[in-house]
């Protein structure tokens, strides 16, 4: 049996991989020509290319639908200037103890502050726009000193995906292209500061060492990526090296040693989110909305095409001139003057045909193809309430049940975004804290909290909208209750608990959990009040108290000697 080295599997799975995508590729390419011709490389130098154009577009109408569905999506789910999720426990009794509702509102802000200060948010909205054109998009997550973690969002063609038993992607293939510097900088001599024989150049190939000598520091390397699980025979478990975690990172130079690769190295968690608009079946690659809409975009191309010739055929149309005059071009300007000869000067220049084209029923079926186009891209639902050209103003009640129209029609991709993307992103950037120490000192879990998983909640503006279902629900039954109390059944209050109302209600409204004091600390308040209250109603029940003992203490010291026994009846008559 015939022995493969790592660089050889890794070759052969590359070009399966490859096989298995080449399918997919043509539509990609017709979407990067219609939509985005700067997105896509399907060719390992299509890289920092400016002479991309967008001469097959002569309709922005899809680029500025997709922009719109990516600025929504961005703003709607991951928007950086307000929550978009929350850390919880599967336990709800536990998130009524303060100390875990703060330690767990502690970390959650500190993961925010990491996103922000890195490239998440930037890498988000290349994410939103992957998938609203190709349906599928990915991201390297990797390890970053300064800001615990840094994306590198990937475009399609230049990476391929395979999926484990559940049709999750755990397998990352990507080809590109190093310069030398790159390269030596990121595989030779991480401190960028290398000179020839100070440093061991085993693993790169010779020629890249003469380029390194020869300071042609700008030329191209092609590199393999692969990230992929390690089979349980490649690892030894209870070892925690690079080369024996669960995930196996490899870098090799394509044209480099036949038996060497640049870097064998791993992660703990799985370093790449691949999330997909849409699958079916076993289906690897995503489906979405600009392949459904592929077929109007090409039409509105083509008919924007035929008015831009129509046009041209009634502003500037073909003309006829004697034989003549071959020699001597006519002068078509505004106020243009052509000699002509005296064979000729009966005859005159001339329209070759009438051209008096209708264009109204073409710029009617241009809209109607707009129409479909934002459509398709949910456009028209993210500016629902800009696009309203009517006089009359808008009541909460409609944006809200516009709201939910949205969500109706987005429900699906927001959960399977959840799932793809925001949860895994979440997951891992809290596993690169704890692998950085972050969590430790002040900001060790409190007791309750050992040996608990944690669950991510969602509490973005869409995710909300999912919610606010619920929220209508409980104003409506309080509203009955309270009726009720008012038309003469005032016990019916007591089937409502006035605090599970208020934690719900601040739960459905995703309320800071600091802005609603914890059950055990609502126990000790009322109990308190209940104190001073009673100390209160003793300390103004005492002074009747001592009134009542004055008076009997000074009846009892009355003299009654001499008194009649029946004051106010006369003595009786012999």
């Amino acid at each position: 049996m015939t022995e493969f080295t790592l660089r050889e599997r890794k070759l052969q799975r590359w070009g399966a991989l490859k096989l298995e995508r080449s399918s997919w590729i043509s539509r990609w390419m017709e979407i990067t020509q219609y939509l985005l011709p700067f997105s896509g490389r399907y060719f390992s130098q299509d890289r920092n290319r400016g002479d991309k154009n967008f001469n097959s577009i002569y309709d922005s109408t899809a680029t500025r639908a997709l922009r719109i569905l990516s600025a929504g999506m961005m703003a709607g789910m991951t928007s950086p200037a307000r929550p978009w999720f929350r850390l919880a426990t599967p336990d709800p009794d536990l998130m009524e103890l303060e100390p875990v509702k703060l330690w767990l509102n502690n970390v959650t802000q500190i993961m925010r502050d990491i996103f922000a200060r890195g490239n998440t948010y930037r890498a988000l909205h290349t994410i939103y726009e992957e998938l609203g054109a190709f349906a599928t998009a990915t991201s390297i997550v990797d390890n970053d000193f300064d800001h615990v973690i840094w994306h590198n969002p990937l475009t399609a063609g230049e990476y391929a995906i395979s999926t484990d038993s559940r049709g999750k992607v755990d397998t990352l293939y990507r080809e590109f292209e190093l310069t030398v510097s790159q390269l030596v900088e990121k595989f030779v001599a991480p401190n960028r500061r290398v000179k020839s024989g100070s440093v061991k150049w085993d693993n790169v190939s010779h020629s890249v060492k003469t380029m390194w000598d020869t300071n042609r520091l700008e030329h191209w390397v092609p590199v393999l990526h692969a990230i992929e699980p390690r089979a349980h025979g490649d690892r030894e478990y209870g070892k925690r090296d690079a080369k024996n975690m669960a995930w196996r990172s490899c870098y090799i130079e394509l044209n480099g040693h036949e038996n060497k690769v640049l870097r064998e190295s791993g992660y703990e968690d799985m370093p790449v989110v691949g999330p997909r608009w849409h699958t079916r079946g076993g289906d690897v690659y995503g489906n979405g909305v600009a392949m459904e809409a592929l077929g109007d975009i090409k039409q509105l191309q083509q008919e924007q095409l035929r008015k831009g010739q129509a046009i041209d055929y009634m502003t500037l149309p073909p003309i006829g001139i004697p034989g003549e005059m071959k020699s001597s071009d006519p002068d078509t300007l505004p106020g243009g003057v052509t000699y002509m000869g005296a064979v000729a000067q009966g005859a005159k220049a001339h329209n070759l045909f009438d051209v008096k084209l209708d264009l109204s029923h073409l710029l009617m079926d241009i809209q109607d193809v707009r129409h479909r186009i934002y459509q398709a891209f949910y456009a028209d639902l993210f500016l629902m309430i800009s696009n309203d050209q009517r006089r009359q103003p808008v009541t909460a009640r409609e944006i809200a049940e516009r709201h939910e129209e949205k969500l109706l029609m987005l429900g699906p991709t927001l959960e399977r975004l959840h799932d793809e993307m925001l949860s895994p992103l979440i997951d891992l950037t809290f596993a690169k804290m704890v692998e950085a120490g972050m969590l430790t000192g002040g900001l060790m879990p409190p007791p309750e909290m050992h040996g608990m998983d944690l669950k991510v909640e969602f509490v973005s503006m869409l995710a909300q909208a999912q919610k606010a279902v619920g929220l209508g629900s409980v104003d409506r039954l309080l509203g009955t209750v309270v009726l009720m109390a008012q038309g003469g059944k005032p016990e019916v209050l007591d089937k409502i608990d006035a605090d599970q109302v208020v934690d719900r209600y601040a739960d459905m409204l995703a309320i800071d959990p600091t802005l609603i004091v914890a059950d055990e600390r609502v126990g000790y308040i009322r109990a308190e009040r209940q104190k001073a209250q009673a100390a209160q109603a003793a300390a103004a029940m005492a002074p009747a108290a001592k009134d009542a003992a004055t008076a009997i203490k000074t009846m009892s010291e009355v003299n009654t000697e001499g008194a009649p026994q029946f004051s106010g009846y006369s003595a009786p008559q012999g």
